[in-house]
């Protein structure tokens, strides 16, 4: 993919919900970090997020499979 074009699109995360009230936080860029989005996954919802200007963190919390160009990580275990 064209470097440029890789920078506009950021990374994305798929996260799969494995049990009910996954919560998923997007964090923001800049001197101080904020929470600027959230959503709730129930069991076998799946999220795709994206790094953007704005998201430079993603915080799941519960039981939940992610994946990334890093592999896949199994978080709430």
């Amino acid at each position: 993919m064209d470097r440029d074009l890789e920078k506009i699109l950021g990374d994305y995360v798929v996260i799969k919900a494995e049990e009910n009230g996954v919560n998923i936080i997007g964090l923001t860029r800049g001197r101080d970090t904020k929470f600027h989005h959230t959503e709730k996954l129930d069991k076998g919802e799946v999220l795709l997020a994206q790094f953007t200007e704005n998201t430079s963190a993603i915080k799941v919390r519960g039981k939940a499979t992610i994946l990334c160009r890093h592999g896949e990580i199994h978080s709430g275990e």
